[in-house]
Parts: structure tokens; C-alpha cells; sequence
């Protein structure tokens, strides 16, 4: 009986990976069909003669960069505030905007320095934007998607005006390296970034209660707090985390292009975000959270984007198509269909049981 509810206990956790982990393996498949050679990566040289990973596998991985880290944080608020966080994309723009002003301070060299001054500086003002949602939702108790609406609305505007109305380039050996590949390394950086982030969070929950504290302030805020955890405190760790993610995301974004545009930057990016969480397994009514659930969900719609690019799908249907699957892998991970397959699992299991029985007498 022990051993019966230890095997039930290890597959209802992995349980929630089910669906991400059924949607990669379906487009997997679909592709292998379609065209046996759709996920093979080659070798080659760049335009600056350093060998590099191409592929459409390296696509999926390099152009889901961004989405990734922005749907680590969004987990986090997710599973701690019940809600979710509709700026990201806003906020992304402005931490781009912050790091190409410092970039462009310094009068046209670009050096290691100024970078990491752009880097920090566009982290602290992504922290303080964070801050000031998270304020909104743990102090005052206004719902996620309300209290974000404010910076979905006004954010693109603040990050036109912090240079000024321009779409100011910036072009260095080190932004070049940021955006697309350190000479010498294969891999696309930003790949390497999602593994330096993913690598933090590991580290942080391994070493720290706060996976703990989140789920415990997601699940039941009263009984939290009676607890001795600081409920208003995690909440608003969650959101300046998350304005770690976006500012990350930001300088992704702008090293990429080589330059800033406020109106482009990650657009629509908030609600792929928030769909890689649902994909994931994550409950959006907060508690209990498995980040590389939404990992794995930021994947599966990038793979999704990628397959029907090669699919020759116009560009303006792409979303309408996207919208069709999304839709039936979140009723797939739906609490109903959950519940109708666990009754389901069970009346097969009951009548293994009784026809054992039957054998036996």
C-alpha cells in the first residue's frame, strides 16, 4: 500500500508537466513527417568567419529566449499573487530604452564597463517599476492584471521619452555578442543566458525557502502570515524579480536589433508569457508552481511560431493559428479535463482490480 501511494505521489508530480511535454512531442512529430530533417542543426561560419549552430532547432531555442526568462518571473507573481502581470512587455522596453541612454552616454566607445553600468542601471529602474506594481497589489490588495493595466498603458510612452522620441542605434563588438554569438562559442548568447538565469533560479530555490514562502502565500495568505511569513513582502519580491526578468529580457531584445524601438520591442510578449505559465500546468489562481513547467510551455509556442513560419502561413494568420492550439492545450490542461481523466484512470484501475479478484477466487 506504501509503495502504491509513493508511485501515485511521484506521478501526480510529474503530472503537470504532461501537457508542455505532449505538445513538443506532437509538434515534434508533426515536423518529423512533415519534413524528416526539420530539426537538424549544422555547422557554419559567420560574417565574421566564427563557426555557429543554424537550425530551426536553434531557432526555436535562440528566438524563445526572451519568452523564457520573462515566463520565469511571471511564475513567480503567478503562484504568489494569484494573478498576472500584463507590462512585462512595457516594462522590457523601458529597461531597453535605460540601456541604450547609458550606452549612448558614453559618446560613442562602447566598453565591457559601460555595458555592465547599462545593464545595472537598467535592472535597478526595472526593479523600481516591479516595485511599484507589486506595491499595488500586495499593499492595496488591487488584482495583478488591474494594477499592471497602469504600466501596460503608459509603458511604451515612458520609454519614447527617456531618449527623447528617438530610435537611437547601438553597435559594438560586445552588443553584437550579446545579441547573437561570442566569438569563438557556437551557441547563440542568448541561449547561454536562459541557462545563466535558469542556473540562478536553481540556485535560489535550492538554498533559500523562497519557493516555499510563495507557494505557502499562494495557497493561503491568512494561514501564511500566522505562520510568521512576511505575505505583503513575498509579493512585492515577486514583482521586483520579475523586473529582473524584463530588464534581462530588455537587453536581449535591444542587443539583438542594435538599436531601441518602444513600439516594437517584445510586443504582445505579456500574453505569450502568461500562456507558457497555463501550458506549464501552473495554476494562474496561485499556489503550488513548477518553473520548468513554463519553461517547457515557452518552448512548445515558440516551436508552435517556428513550425508554421516553415509551414508558409502569412505572418498576419500566424496568430489565428497560434490562438486554435493554444487554446485546445489549455483545455487539455484544464482542472475539468484533470479531473475527468483521474476518474477515468481510476474506474480502469478498479476494474483491473475486481477482475483480479475474480481470478483469484
Amino acid at each position: 500500500m506504501n509503495n502504491r501511494k509513493r508511485k501515485a505521489g511521484g506521478l501526480s508530480k510529474y503530472s503537470q508537466l504532461l501537457v508542455p511535454l505532449i505538445a513538443i512531442l506532437v509538434l515534434v512529430i508533426f515536423n518529423l513527417i512533415r519534413d524528416p530533417g526539420f530539426f537538424s542543426v549544422g555547422l557554419t561560419t559567420n560574417n565574421n568567419g566564427d563557426p555557429v549552430l543554424q537550425g530551426n532547432l536553434i531557432s526555436i531555442l535562440n528566438g524563445a529566449s526572451e519568452l523564457v526568462i520573462l515566463s520565469m518571473g511571471m511564475t513567480l507573481v503567478t503562484a504568489a499573487c494569484g494573478g498576472q502581470d500584463i507590462s512585462v512587455g512595457a516594462l522590457a522596453a523601458i529597461a531597453g530604452s535605460v540601456f541604450v541612454k547609458v550606452l549612448k552616454s558614453g559618446g560613442g566607445s562602447i566598453s565591457p564597463l559601460l555595458v555592465l553600468g547599462g545593464f545595472l542601471m537598467c535592472c535597478a529602474v526595472a526593479m523600481v517599476f516591479g516595485a511599484f506594481n507589486g506595491s499595488l497589489v500586495a499593499f492595496f490588495n488591487i488584482q495583478p492584471m488591474i494594477a499592471t493595466l497602469i504600466l501596460f498603458t503608459c509603458g511604451r510612452s515612458i520609454a519614447y521619452w527617456i531618449n527623447g522620441g528617438a530610435t537611437p542605434t547601438v553597435s559594438s563588438p560586445i552588443i553584437n555578442a550579446v545579441g547573437s554569438f561570442i566569438p569563438g562559442i557556437p551557441i547563440p548568447t542568448p541561449i547561454l543566458i536562459v541557462l545563466l538565469m535558469g542556473g540562478l533560479f536553481a540556485l535560489l530555490f535550492r538554498f533559500t525557502t523562497l519557493g516555499l514562502y510563495i507557494q505557502a502565500v499562494g495557497i493561503n495568505q491568512s494561514a501564511a502570515r500566522l505562520n510568521g511569513i512576511n505575505a505583503v513582502g513575498i509579493k512585492l519580491l515577486s514583482f521586483v524579480i520579475l523586473g529582473v526578468c524584463c530588464a534581462v529580457a530588455g537587453m536581449i531584445g535591444v542587443s539583438r536589433l542594435g538599436l531601441i524601438n518602444h513600439e516594437t520591442l517584445l510586443i504582445n510578449i505579456e500574453m505569450d508569457a502568461i500562456l507558457a505559465v497555463a501550458i506549464g500546468g501552473n495554476n494562474l489562481g496561485g499556489g503550488k508552481f513548477k518553473m520548468i513547467g513554463s519553461v517547457l510551455g515557452a518552448y512548445a509556442i515558440q516551436a508552435l511560431t517556428i513550425t508554421l513560419y516553415a509551414m508558409k502561413v502569412p505572418s498576419t494568420d500566424v496568430k489565428a493559428y497560434k490562438a486554435v492550439v493554444i487554446v485546445l492545450l489549455v483545455v487539455m490542461g484544464s482542472p475539468v479535463v484533470k479531473e475527468a481523466a483521474d476518474r477515468f484512470t481510476k474506474r480502469i484501475r478498479a476494474a483491473r482490480r475486481s477482475d483480479t479478484g475474480k481470478e483469484a477466487a
